[in-house]
């Protein structure tokens, strides 16, 4: 009798699971396939040089003096992620980002492509001007395809 129990909590449990987990899925690739825009996502570490934080600020002015429009139609977006933080592991796996790096995550109806603008960043990091000019071009280029 204890085995009868036993199986059938068993499976109860396990269509509990599965139920749940099937419609999350749905609801979120029915969600996804809605959505089109452009992440900026500029990942580091706790302690940081005076490049890696330049980065972050040339990336936040490009955003705010070139797409102020589209960062408040939710068209481009900007995230800074500590890569040293247990919650955002699984963010900084996804983008192989283990200290500072830059991306561009474009998202055209749901399917998502990473460019790495890390080399660019740490060239022209410390050169506002410089980096300005080269962000909003590339960004400009991804917004087109959108």
């Amino acid at each position: 009798m204890s085995t009868t129990i036993k199986f059938l909590t068993a499976l109860a449990f396990s269509l509990i699971l599965t139920s749940c987990n099937g419609q999350g899925k749905s609801k979120d690739n029915s969600l996804n396939h809605a959505i089109s825009k452009i992440e900026v996502i500029d990942f580091h570490s706790t302690h940081r040089c005076m490049t890696c934080n330049a980065i972050e600020a040339n990336a936040k002015y490009t955003l705010n003096t070139y797409f102020a429009k589209e960062l408040k139609e939710g068209k481009i977006s900007f995230k800074a992620i500590n890569v040293d933080e247990k919650t955002n592991e699984k963010i900084a796996e996804k983008f192989e980002a283990s200290g500072t790096s830059l991306f561009l995550n474009v998202i055209k109806n749901g399917k998502e492509t990473q460019i790495n603008l890390t080399d660019f960043a740490f060239m022209k990091g410390n050169d506002q001007e410089a980096f300005s000019k080269e962000l909003k071009s590339k960004i400009d280029t991804q917004l087109k395809t959108l």
